[in-house]
């Protein structure tokens, strides 16, 4: 950040008074500014021992597979803004969807939370940010063409947790960066 948002003047990086970490403030006003990491909400939506994959078009990794998820948007509730990207990215709605996952990715400031559902009358269709959607099997999942490494791993506890019929939330931190 070089310019404040309050009034436009340029920022510098300090600790402020009672606080630890180094945050941009503003040489004129003093406003402090505090950036968060953003969230990311998404779905695996699922029809039998299948889940449905979106291929981007859009960048970044533009033409690679991932599950129909995004920024989560202000006013939202974590689960409308995973069922709002399933509907937009891949034209799909799950029956009943429950919290699935937490993945932290803190080189990137980013934290990802998945919910899993079942498709409603298996229907689905390419959306805006997609150029196809397409049901996979464990074995037929295009790994090495996966956008990210948090949908790998998301993908592996799915179908991990498919194989001991386990149902809780899983969490972890994705430290794996893309080349």
């Amino acid at each position: 950040m070089n310019f404040c948002s309050h009034c436009g003047k340029s920022t510098y990086l300090k600790v402020p008074d009672g606080d630890h970490r180094e945050r941009h403030v503003c040489d004129h006003c003093n406003t402090i500014h505090y950036q968060n990491p953003r969230i990311i909400a998404g779905c695996i939506p699922t029809s039998g021992d299948r889940v449905l994959l979106c291929k981007r078009a859009i960048e970044p990794r533009r033409g690679y597979w991932t599950l129909p998820a995004g920024f989560l948007e202000n006013g939202e509730t974590t689960m409308e803004g995973a069922l709002r990207e399933c509907q937009e990215e891949a034209g799909a709605q799950l029956h009943n969807p429950l919290l699935c996952g937490i993945y932290d990715i803190p080189h990137i400031s980013q934290v990802y939370v998945f919910y899993r559902g079942p498709l409603i009358n298996d229907t689905f269709s390419v959306g805006d940010e997609s150029l196809e959607v397409e049901l996979f099997r464990k074995q037929e999942v295009p790994w090495e063409d996966l956008a990210f490494p948090v949908i790998s791993l998301a993908l592996e506890h799915h179908f991990a947790d498919c194989q001991t019929e386990l149902r809780g939330v899983r969490s972890s931190t994705v430290i794996k960066r893309l080349c």
